[in-house]
């Protein structure tokens, strides 16, 4: 109901906020994607596009799903930072629609050809790009960057595209540069978030002590070593040097994440949450470190822990926080919310111990995939609704 005591059709609501459709579409595609290669890989179907069901199943992972939540995110966030009113209505259904062919095409890319579905793929990042890109140049913001690792992650779109067509040699470009851009991104974006949003619940509990340190040269010291490890594994995946740099990596981030005083917010799963999620940076970083210097650690448990662990938890964990907030609800995590976060967090762990051979391999694939499909269809089922209607306290 509108202030007016007027209904609003649903489909105004759900365009009123980037965070609305793409928060909804992503989570329903964590979902779906996941369910068809877990049934590619059993066996039980093929999948119909031009693309190697493995090749297919990382690609949606990491371009559809993530794409998604990115935009949402993204869009959401630019209208705080800058002060101007929100994209929504026909363009905001445009650009979804956009992301929703990206992911038909890729599904029809054998009738349709290649070429095409590449274009249309990759081209959604170059349009979100220049919709972000316009709003901040607009209000003249700082945050200019997050157009830059955008494009980036177009670009990695792009070559993964490129590799399958067997255009590129290295097969696997596209991949270390988008799990390299999303990586940075969760550096710099939970860097702010995480420590502000701790220091706020620790003051109101009464702290003046121990508060989590504000941003400074260490943060921009961490963020750009780890740029540095990552783009030199993007570039020379081999490297005992690239390893030596990833272990920096992680140990200048676990010590970032410890000033911040994750283990006082025991009682606040909707804050704990972030710093768990957070966790998997460094620990993805030192497996992957590992992998390169020894090979004693197989190099897909280091990438399921920066892919299923980092980005899966710690989208859940925005997704959840920002739908709460952006819909006039109670910043609380409820029963079935901490459900959520226990069920992401079991299947990224299941997963990366599979891939590392402590778990029999099918069943902790099963079970993984159970566990962390199964957080996003529950948040589906309890956010959802807050997703497709008005805010609860009227407010535009």
């Amino acid at each position: 109901m509108t202030l007016d005591g007027e209904r609003r059709p649903v489909a105004s609501v759900f365009l009123r906020g980037a965070f609305r459709p793409f928060f909804l579409g992503g989570a329903l595609w964590a979902a779906v994607a996941l369910a068809l290669w877990l049934l590619s890989f059993s066996g039980l179907i093929g999948l119909p596009g031009a693309m190697e069901p493995p090749v297919w199943h990382r690609h949606e992972m990491l371009f559809g799903f993530v794409g998604a939540v990115v935009a949402g995110f993204l869009l959401t966030a630019i209208a705080n930072w800058t002060g101007r009113p929100p994209v929504s209505g026909a363009p905001l259904a445009a650009l979804f629609a956009l992301w929703i062919a990206g992911r038909a095409v890729l599904l029809g890319s054998a009738v349709i050809g290649p070429l095409a579905a590449a274009a249309v793929d990759a081209g959604f990042f170059v349009v979100l790009a220049l919709v972000a890109g316009r709003e901040i140049v607009a209000a003249k913001n700082r945050n200019l960057p997050m157009v830059v690792l955008v494009l980036l992650l177009g670009a990695a779109s792009g070559a993964d595209h490129a590799a399958a067509a067997g255009l590129l040699a290295d097969i696997d470009l596209g991949m270390r540069a988008a799990i390299a851009v999303v990586v940075v991104m969760i550096s710099l974006i939970g860097g702010r978030i995480i420590p502000a949003f701790t220091r706020n619940w620790m003051t109101k509990q009464g702290a003046t002590r121990r508060l989590p340190a504000p941003a400074g040269r260490y943060d921009l010291a961490t963020i750009a070593v780890t740029a540095l490890a990552l783009a030199a594994w993007t570039g020379w995946a081999e490297s005992r040097a690239t390893g030596l740099l990833l272990l920096a990596a992680a140990l200048l981030q676990i010590i970032r994440l410890a000033r911040w005083g994750g283990e006082r917010t025991a009682r606040d799963p909707l804050l704990l949450i972030l710093h768990i999620g957070y966790l998997w940076v460094p620990v993805g970083l030192a497996l992957l470190g590992c992998s390169l210097i020894d090979g004693a650690v197989p190099r897909s448990a280091a990438i399921h822990a920066l892919t299923a662990g980092a980005m899966g938890t710690m989208i859940l964990a925005v997704m959840t926080r920002a739908t709460l907030g952006h819909t006039g609800r109670e910043l609380r995590a409820d029963a079935p919310t901490v459900l959520i976060y226990a069920l992401v967090t079991l299947g990224a762990a299941l997963r990366v111990a599979a891939s590392a051979g402590l778990v029999e391999y099918r069943l902790g694939m099963d079970i993984a995939g159970t566990g962390w499909g199964g957080a996003f269809l529950l948040f589906l089922a309890i956010y959802g609704p807050m997703l497709l209607r008005p805010r609860v306290d009227g407010k535009a």
